[in-house]
């Protein structure tokens, strides 16, 4: 009898300290941090780094450096219609963002300006202001997911939000370094192309060095080491995190929506107006002839065919895409 009391002793010790049951819940974050979505990426394109982007906590958050092959390898050929030259753009986030604002079968006006001496990098223009206002939701968002998981007492999910925004620390500080102003050609006095030029020559980021590419490896590995940090946290730390990420994509996909302008080193390319649509591509071509006053440029470019072009000049700057 007293061996069998003493077996009943232990079943209840055993079962205590025995690992607990598997919770799929637990993979959630993992799962919807590693989703392969380029809407943080789509951002880094269209208006570079932001001093507030490691608080922007979104899935796809480590495919935030692969911003430089959105364009999918395309470089577009373009032509100055005041000189006849053909050239072919080669900043990637510029062909990106033709690639968003451009359609098929029609002409979309583009205007290129120089910024303020002194923009902001906080307070939103008009036309942005819905775009702005969904980008600092979602800082507000990760914020207060972070605060509700501390509140939990939840030391495994904060850990979690802890790494990613260390991740996006890291992202920010290297796409910093990587962003500097690179070829843009011989200026041009008098002629106001080299805000153009600047947006289009060159390339947007410069190739990493080896001490940002071992960085850019260990904020990857850290994403996936993030899988097994989740498993450690509380239900309701998961549900946190989860409704975080959720949200804060759904916000960055609402602002890649509403922005219609590029910002870059300083300059501005912004939509005017609306596509024009034409039925053939003869009938846009031989509308841009007649403004130009030259068609040598449409002939390089393969808009028409003809035996000799001509050369005259007019007044202005004027570019086609």
């Amino acid at each position: 009898m007293e061996v069998f009391e003493s077996l009943c002793k232990l079943v209840p010790t055993a079962h205590a300290t025995s690992p607990s049951p598997f919770n799929p819940l637990s993979l959630l974050p993992g799962l919807f941090t590693l989703t392969p979505l380029t809407i943080i990426a789509q951002r880094t394109v269209r208006r570079a780094t932001s001093l507030l982007d490691p608080l922007v906590l979104a899935p796809g958050l480590h495919l935030q450096p692969t911003a430089t092959d959105l364009h999918k390898g395309e470089y577009p050929a373009c032509a100055a219609l005041t000189s006849g030259y053909v050239f072919r753009v080669e900043n990637p986030a510029t062909v990106y963002f033709l690639q968003r604002v451009g359609r098929t079968g029609c002409l979309t006006d583009l205007k290129v300006s120089a910024q303020a001496s002194s923009p902001s990098r906080f307070l939103p223009t008009c036309g942005e202001a819905l775009a702005s206002l969904g980008y600092y939701t979602a800082v507000g968002c990760s914020v207060f997911a972070a605060q509700r998981v501390y509140a939990l007492n939840d030391i495994w999910g904060l850990f979690f939000i802890s790494n990613l925004i260390f991740i996006r620390l890291v992202n920010f500080l290297v796409l910093r370094r990587r962003s500097r102003p690179g070829w843009f050609g011989a200026p041009e006095p008098g002629v106001q192309v080299d805000d153009l030029k600047a947006l289009t020559s060159g390339t947007w980021l410069c190739e990493p060095t080896a001490l940002e590419t071992f960085f850019g490896a260990v904020v990857k590995l850290l994403v996936y080491a993030n899988m097994a940090v989740a498993g450690r946290a509380t239900d309701a730390g998961v549900c946190t995190i989860v409704a975080m990420l959720l949200v804060n994509s759904g916000l960055l996909a609402l602002e890649n929506l509403q922005i219609r302008s590029l910002s870059m080193y300083g300059r501005t390319m912004e939509v005017v107006g609306e596509p024009k649509r034409y039925l053939r591509r003869r009938d846009l071509a031989e509308q841009l002839i007649r403004e130009s006053g030259r068609d040598d440029w449409a002939v390089t470019m393969g808009l028409i065919v003809k035996d000799r072009a001509s050369t005259g000049k007019s007044e202005g700057v004027t570019v086609t895409m």
